[in-house]
């Protein structure tokens, strides 16, 4: 089906302006021209440029870190971790993201869809630390919102700030870290 072809064109067109030019950078004419529809046709599925650009990410994050499942939460979370951090190997990608980071804390119109796309990626992480649970793992009255916010939160503060590298190397120990201070009483 050709709309769902260009449906898809649009997504990837917009994620690539998203990590070539900034968000700044992105236009709805631009990413029309990019993937050769026209600008009726992206507004016809998007109703902004700020739902446009946080849906592209989302399916290329999606498609970049798929959800792990290897049975134990501590190598599901490392799995995770390790994707997570690699994104300091693509230098576009960390200015895509402070640029997103900039923007909700700048745009009202952009806050919601850069919120709600953050809420999808800690539910990945969430549903991880629930099968810990589930498996009995993790204790059931662990702070499950707390210890998202610790695996987010070394990410997002080394992304920002720079003072400290995201290496995928340290995955592992930084996991050890967030299970140990989950178990601990």
């Amino acid at each position: 089906m050709r709309s769902q072809g260009a449906h898809d064109d649009v997504l990837a067109a917009a994620a690539a302006l998203l990590e070539e030019v900034g968000y700044q950078g992105v236009t709805i004419e631009g990413v029309a021209k990019r993937a050769n529809v026209a600008k009726s046709t992206i507004y016809r599925w998007w109703k902004s440029k700020p739902t446009l650009v946080m849906d592209a990410y989302q399916q290329t994050v999606d498609q970049r870190m798929p959800t792990p499942d290897t049975g134990s939460v501590a190598d599901d979370l490392t799995a995770f971790v390790t994707e997570l951090y690699r994104v300091s190997e693509h230098p576009l990608r960390i200015k895509a993201l402070r640029g997103l980071m900039a923007e909700a804390q700048l745009d009202p119109a952009f806050e919601e869809p850069f919120r709600q796309w953050v809420q999808t990626r800690r539910a990945v992480v969430r549903q991880l630390l629930d099968k810990g649970v589930e498996r009995g793992e993790l204790s059931a009255d662990t702070d499950l919102g707390l210890a998202v916010d610790q695996v987010f939160g070394t990410f997002w503060y080394r992304l920002l700030v720079g003072h400290a590298p995201l290496d995928a190397a340290q995955a592992p120990a930084h996991v050890a870290r967030v299970i140990k201070g989950m178990r601990s009483p």
